[in-house]
């Protein structure tokens, strides 16, 4: 299989109703042992999340370690598989993959010089019943204060499937930032962004599973909309390429502003504005359910709508 090959599951749908994008954590589960047995250097480290999910060959049983809920301990371990030569896979869910063990992100891997593939489940607010402990809108932004992080958000299954393949072989920092919510096809899963639609007034930029929303929110307005998959390298190149007017829109499902200064240095000869629309940083503590998350921080399409036409305006 092509490292960048995406399946086509929707293109077989019928016309009868709504698709049901598969679930991208799912398909990683599946995915893992194939991904472990295709690299002799492939390692998987779990810590408790996704180990009675994983269906692991005997064969194989030696390369995926669960450590238990040890999450310092889960990345530092990584870095000390990188430094032997293997290729670490890391998952649990974002605030305990990054947030928790983030000093063992800044020393083991970074300051070490070795990578690893770090594999997220949870996203924002996907398990919103779970409460605080259990919130990862601030993976992204944390990964930003680290150097030499590429950075995945998929939006479908496919993409994920299609980056994860690609990142193994490396030796590099990759985090791929698996959602539980879905656009209902894939976009593209490659490092450059896809110009979804173009317009003349603006630039919306949709990243990952915000795409489809974002699309619907912005129907009948003269904007551009361009898709990011890939986070980190920031496309500067891809945005300026397709620029109208110099004012941005960028609609991420982490914090808000996140990525505003890479379009300011990528549009710094430019006068430009730019909206960062995404994740609060108030904390939310009627916790409800991701619906409920979404358009309380203006993520729903309504939202969306709204603070484009507000900002366009």
């Amino acid at each position: 299989m092509s490292a960048f090959a995406l399946l086509t599951d929707t293109q077989h749908a019928t016309t009868s109703g709504p698709v049901t994008p598969p679930d991208q954590r799912e398909r990683f589960y599946g995915l893992l042992p194939e991904l472990v047995a295709s690299d002799p250097r492939a390692v998987a480290l779990l810590a408790d999340i996704g180990a009675g999910y994983v269906d692991v060959p005997p064969d194989l049983a030696d390369r995926v370690i669960n450590v238990g809920i040890r999450e310092q301990l889960l990345v530092s371990a990584a870095g000390g598989l990188a430094l032997t030569g293997m290729r670490p896979v890391v998952h649990t869910f974002a605030p305990f993959l990054v947030e928790r063990p983030y000093e063992q992100l800044k020393l083991d891997l970074g300051h070490q010089g070795v990578g690893a593939l770090l594999v997220s489940a949870g996203g924002s607010y996907d398990m919103a019943g779970a409460g605080e402990t259990h919130f990862g809108p601030r993976d992204v932004p944390l990964l930003d204060t680290l150097d030499g992080w590429t950075v995945h958000v998929p939006g479908h299954a496919d993409e994920a499937q299609a980056q994860l393949w690609a990142a193994l072989p490396g030796d590099d920092r990759v985090y791929v930032r698996l959602s539980g919510a879905s656009n209902a096809r894939p976009y593209g899963a490659g490092p450059s962004m896809t110009v979804l639609r173009r317009g003349s007034r603006g630039t919306v930029v949709a990243v990952g599973p915000l795409a489809d929303r974002t699309l619907a929110a912005v129907a009948g307005l003269d904007v551009t909309v361009l898709y990011a998959a890939t986070v980190r390298p920031f496309d500067a190149a891809g945005l300026r390429a397709t620029l109208s007017e110099p004012d941005v829109v960028l609609v991420e499902p982490y914090l808000a502003g996140t990525s505003v200064r890479h379009v300011s240095d990528a549009l710094a000869d430019l006068r430009h504005r730019v909206l960062g629309l995404g994740v609060g940083a108030a904390e939310l503590r009627r916790y409800g359910s991701p619906e409920d998350h979404d358009a309380a921080h203006g993520l729903d399409v309504a939202g969306i709508r709204r603070s484009v036409t507000r900002f366009l305006s």
